[in-house]
């Protein structure tokens, strides 16, 4: 079958998307079955969608790497379909929905009252009854569903609404998306927190600072790096170079730029700003970016492209954003850095310009590994991109890569040798980021849409060489990152198996020893062949395929921990699931390897899963039974989200005591405890061993009593005593006198002894008294 290319005899059904699911059965932080991955080894499986012409399908695929089917049904197509989390509940606020949960909401063409067009209803279906418990209708089609533990988002063409997790009502909505014409209409991304999508306007109120200032001059510099494909290119950017010095333009703003600036005027939407709003603290109804609206709720708002955006996604913490545009050359890398007044003190640092190439590819899939070291982007041509990043920026090398743990920015020896100051004021002494002239960050140069501080906050900067505040200038410096690895996915499973030897077809798992760094077959068209478009999503994930490789050896604790890259996970539209191996390495051509020694990275695929359905398959519909995977890890983060929030959980025996919970934070204490607990503490300063006063820092406490206030010193204490030996208590100061005499305020704590220092003869016991001051100047 495979050698004679003709179609398989056993039919597939057709794949119209792919999604890797984050749910409650992989919620390491809520899961106590995960919660401590590194003690237990316990590693949660990985869950996957695949939505069928007809239908969809779950897969859930333990770390034991077989794959196991947990939902299949056909009921016609489905555009977007997620399995929700558990909300977040407290004592004020109680989940509706508890006893039906997990539930799955599901767009699909016919909404489950039959009346509505088709793609105009979220269905919210129990997976522990069956039964069908909220319908939300709307007028115009559907594009997305996104869920956290506190709302669903509902994705429409140029407009967002969101509902309580719990309840299902409305809770705000955003009219004033800027809409895409790639594979995602309306591109957001949503974290635990925030949610980040495209505006159609610029305000300058709002602005944050920072965003993609000075953008093209980077991008000219990736293509630089990339050389130019064509004279063509290289003779405008020569011309680009030549106006810029004759002056007709100003230095780093490109043709495009200029005429977008002069559009603004024209046209009232802008493309490529984003602006990301807190899902907590924005007002209910209609979230509105104008000159009027106050700032509450939008954490930051700024231009990220000069193109309409396609997509974007957050980093597990949240705190990075990365957005590619309609061309898909150059993806960014966003911090934000949140300021509690308002989203125009904000700061935006635009880290990384990721280059991907100069052919136009739409993005379908970004995804960051868990220690946010990697980020893998798909396009629809089904190539994957690997770029190395840091989270705090700076380029990526051999010191930051190719341990297993994250390092920090300076090593110790920079940050003990003062390298971090001299590289600060090196940076401060030019004008920011934009600008080659010293001092000038005011300077025509930066991107036209990016707002200017005012001088007195620059000179303020630059007097304080500014090493404290990261939202005020200098920004940090851009880094322009190539992929360390493309990986592209073979066409069919037949270019698979032609190159790599016998391949099973099933569910299990199995081993492809060759590499497979073969180019698709340029005549077999994807099956979703408009345009040769092909849908793949990607993860990362702790390996799988040990048991394949070595069927007769026990899986370690401490084996998932010798890789420094997790295994990355593609999955195509032919239904294939493909582990790939990452290996990073120095440099081969460097003459020698340090910590600065750029990387180059090694990819192999090692394991494959069959997970398309064929029609003979029955399907797999609620309601499950209560040892159904799905059900038991939403009954656990349940039972979890009880204890957290100090109720009981349902069907438990009476109150909990603090024994009997596990790992309970939110346990009942009497009051008699805390007391008990409060008469215990004490208030150390220093922790010993005391150290000699040219090693750190050390202070003393001094007692001082106003006139007229009385005093009871007993024998034992240790305030007011004379700096004699004798213990007979000293008359109270007056606080009026003008030399105030610290040297009889003798306050030595009883316990602590100070340092007995070489060369001195007198025993403890007879400096016990004696208080010494030293001048601030010695």
């Amino acid at each position: 079958q495979a050698y004679s290319g003709t179609p398989p005899a056993e039919e597939k059904e057709k794949i119209i998307w792919v999604r890797f699911e984050n749910a409650d059965l992989n919620d390491t932080s809520r899961n106590m079955e995960f919660h401590e991955i590194h003690s237990t080894g316990n590693e949660p499986p990985l869950l996957l969608m695949i939505g069928y012409s007809d239908g969809m399908q779950v897969w859930s695929i333990p770390i034991s790497g077989e794959a196991q089917e947990l939902f299949s049904v056909r009921h016609g197509p489905v555009r977007a379909a997620r399995i929700l989390p558990a909300p977040q509940i407290s004592a004020q606020k109680c989940d509706n929905f508890s006893e039906k949960r997990p539930l799955l909401g599901v767009c699909k063409s016919i909404g489950s009252s039959g009346t509505s067009p088709p793609y105009c209803c979220v269905d919210l279906y129990s997976l522990r009854t069956g039964e069908m418990v909220k319908s939300i209708q709307f007028k115009t089609p559907i594009y997305d569903l996104h869920c956290n533990k506190r709302i669903l988002v509902v994705v429409l063409q140029e407009k967002i609404a969101a509902f309580d997790s719990c309840t299902f009502t409305k809770k705000f909505f955003v009219t004033s998306c800027y809409p895409c014409p790639g594979p995602n209409m309306n591109p957001i991304a949503l974290g635990s927190r925030w949610l980040a999508y495209a505006e159609n306007k610029l305000i300058r109120c709002h602005q944050s600072r920072g965003g993609a200032c000075g953008d093209n001059i980077q991008s000219y510099t990736a293509t630089v790096i990339s050389a130019a494909k064509t004279i063509k290119t290289g003779l405008t950017m020569v011309g680009k170079v030549v106006t810029q010095l004759t002056g007709t333009l100003p230095s780093g703003a490109s043709e495009e730029e200029i005429l977008a600036h002069s559009n603004i005027r024209r046209s009232p939407l802008v493309p490529g700003i984003i602006t990301i709003i807190d899902t907590e603290t924005v007002a209910e109804g209609q979230v509105l970016v104008s000159e009027d609206s106050d700032s509450d709720g939008i954490v930051a708002h700024f231009p990220a492209h000069e193109k309409p955006i396609c997509c974007m996604a957050f980093n597990p913490s949240g705190m990075l954003l990365v957005t590619t545009d309609t061309l898909g050359h150059d993806f960014h890398v966003f911090q934000i850095l949140t300021h509690p007044w308002s989203s125009s003190q904000s700061a935006v640092h635009h880290l990384y310009t990721l280059h991907r190439g100069e052919t136009e590819a739409k993005v379908q899939d970004i995804s960051f590994s868990h220690d946010c070291r990697w980020v893998v982007v798909s396009t629809l041509r089904g190539t994957s991109h690997v770029f190395p990043i840091n989270p705090y920026g700076g380029q990526p090398c051999v010191r930051t890569h190719m341990s297993p743990r994250v390092v920090n920015r300076m090593s110790r020896f920079q940050k003990s040798a003062g390298l971090e100051e001299i590289e600060q004021e090196l940076t401060s002494k030019q004008g920011g980021r934009c600008s080659p002239v010293p001092g000038l960050s005011s300077s025509p140069s930066g991107s036209p849409l990016h707002g200017k501080l005012n001088s007195q906050d620059t000179y303020n900067n630059f007097t304080n060489n500014n090493p404290g505040n990261p939202r005020l200038l200098p920004l940090p410096s851009l880094t322009v990152v190539l992929p360390l690895a493309q990986i592209k996915q073979p066409m069919t499973l037949g270019t698979i198996t032609k190159r790599t030897g016998p391949y099973l077809f099933g569910a299990g798992c199995f081993s492809i020893k060759a590499p497979c760094k073969s180019k698709p077959a340029p005549q077999i068209s994807p099956s979703k062949s408009v345009g040769g478009e092909f849908c793949v999503a990607a993860v990362f994930g702790s390996s799988r395929s040990w048991f394949a490789n070595n069927p007769g050896l026990k899986r370690e604790k401490d084996q998932s921990k010798q890789f420094v890259v997790e295994s990355l996970y593609i999955i195509s539209c032919y239904g294939s699931l493909v582990e790939h191996v990452l290996e990073p390495r120095p440099l081969s051509t460097a003459p020698k390897i340090s910590d600065d020694t750029p990387l180059e990275m090694m990819t192999c695929p090692r394991a494959s899963w069959t997970l398309v359905r064929t029609p003979q398959w029955n399907e797999l519909q609620p309601p499950f039974n209560a040892n159904h995977p799905l059900l038991l890890a939403a009954d656990a983060v349940q039972y979890y989200q009880y204890l957290l929030a100090g109720l009981v959980p349902p069907g438990s025996p009476g109150p909990i005591t603090r024994h009997e919970s596990y790992d309970s934070l939110a346990s009942d204490h009497s009051g008699q405890e805390d007391e008990e607990w409060l008469s215990q503490v004490e208030i150390v300063t220093h922790t010993g061993p005391h150290r000699r006063l040219w090693m750190g820092p050390q202070f003393q406490f001094k007692t001082i009593h106003p006139s007229g206030q009385t005093t009871v010193i007993s024998s034992s204490s240790s305030v007011l005593q004379s700096h004699g030996p004798s213990d007979t208590p000293q008359p109270l100061l007056d606080f009026d006198t003008d030399d105030l005499d610290l040297n009889s305020l003798r306050i030595q704590p009883v316990r602590s002894e100070p340092v007995s220092m070489p060369g001195s003869s007198r025993p403890v016991s007879d400096r016990r008294g004696v208080s010494t001051v030293i001048d601030a100047t010695s």
